[in-house]
């Protein structure tokens, strides 16, 4: 319904923030790496997701595009809610949390108030599977041993791309970013904001 609201950033408190488009404030729910990006009185704008439920519409307001991904895979595992999705996005950076997630680090996603070693484990095996399905699905993923198990390969290039298609990306858009990139000489983390900044280039 909305892709993203622009306008004057009205007021702003913790987990929200509303943004004042042609005299209208619309209250966005959101995460401290957003807020921290908007100033009250000033020109901001949000990508936005509209979650509708039975007794209620809530607004969801986010940075970058990235984020807002982010926030729509989190919501997608079960049992976590916007509420536990906002406080993890709170804890770090999209990038950074990507990269937690395809390379198992469950103490990045525990940082997270509320949110214990359960859910960051169910978090991890539910993404990363999704993600193998659909990379297997456009044959970039291997099956190993003839056992109809499909992984994803331990190297820079296949944990940058996971962790890349995670914030929302479709695998054409990753082989540009990665295309040119030295993953020898680079960490995982410098690779993937490399290929971030490409995108948006672009």
């Amino acid at each position: 319904m909305f892709y993203y609201l622009s306008g004057t950033v009205a007021h702003i408190e913790p987990y929200l923030a509303v943004i004042d488009c042609g005299g209208v404030g619309y209250a966005c729910r959101t995460t401290n790496y957003t807020l921290s990006a908007l100033k009250k009185g000033e020109k901001g704008k949000v990508f936005t997701f509209l979650n509708v439920r039975e007794d209620a519409m809530e607004l969801y307001g986010f940075a970058s595009t990235e984020e807002r991904n982010l926030f729509q895979q989190l919501i997608s595992v079960s049992g976590v809610g916007p509420k536990a999705a906002l406080s993890i996005l709170s804890s770090s950076t999209p990038a950074n949390l990507a990269l937690s997630i395809i390379t198992g680090d469950e103490r990045a996603l525990t940082a997270a108030q509320g949110v214990g070693k359960k859910i960051a484990q169910r978090i991890i095996l539910e993404l990363k599977d999704k993600l193998a399905k659909g990379q297997a699905a456009g044959g970039g993923m291997e099956s190993y041993g003839g056992s109809g198990v499909t992984i994803i390969p331990e190297n820079k290039l296949s944990e940058a791309s996971a962790a890349l298609a995670v914030l929302g990306y479709s695998q054409g858009e990753i082989n540009l970013a990665l295309k040119g990139v030295d993953l020898d000489s680079r960490t995982l983390e410098d690779i993937i904001k490399l290929a971030l900044k490409k995108m948006m280039k672009n």
